[in-house]
């Protein structure tokens, strides 16, 4: 199996889920494809609204470029105005904050993840726990 496929999506994110209820924070979570084309959503009671458009941001952020959106976030403080640049080229879909993960498979990336609601460590947090939990 080398795509992300939708029962793998949805038992991530549903696992993120119940990490985030044991620290009691409502999100909303996403899955994308290698592509960057939304899998899978979900969205918490109590989450925050926008947190939705977030979520897909940073699922597609992790997905577009392999690496945690943490590493782009620290690099869209160096670098506004080209940050600026492809939030603009990608219609405000490139999210780089905290909180975005790709999906690997024998060092491929087949999808992103992405969690909004919490802090930054937050949503983080509730992806890396569901993808240990996963296998």
């Amino acid at each position: 199996m080398s795509e992300f496929e939708l029962a793998q999506a949805d038992a991530l994110l549903r696992a993120a889920e119940a990490v985030a209820e044991e620290i009691s924070v409502s999100m909303s979570f996403a899955a994308v494809d290698s592509g960057g084309h939304l899998l899978c959503f979900r969205r918490m009671d109590g989450a925050p609204w926008i947190g939705a458009d977030v979520a897909i941001g940073k699922a597609y952020t992790a997905a577009a470029y392999g690496v945690p959106t943490s590493e782009k976030a620290q690099r869209a403080r160096e670098l506004i105005h080209f940050t600026n640049a492809v939030i603009a080229m990608t219609a405000g879909r490139y999210v780089p904050q905290d909180g975005g993960l790709p999906v690997l498979r024998n060092g491929v990336v087949i999808g992103g993840l992405g969690a909004s609601g919490g802090t930054g460590s937050q949503d983080e947090h509730t992806l890396r726990t569901a993808l240990e939990r996963q296998g």
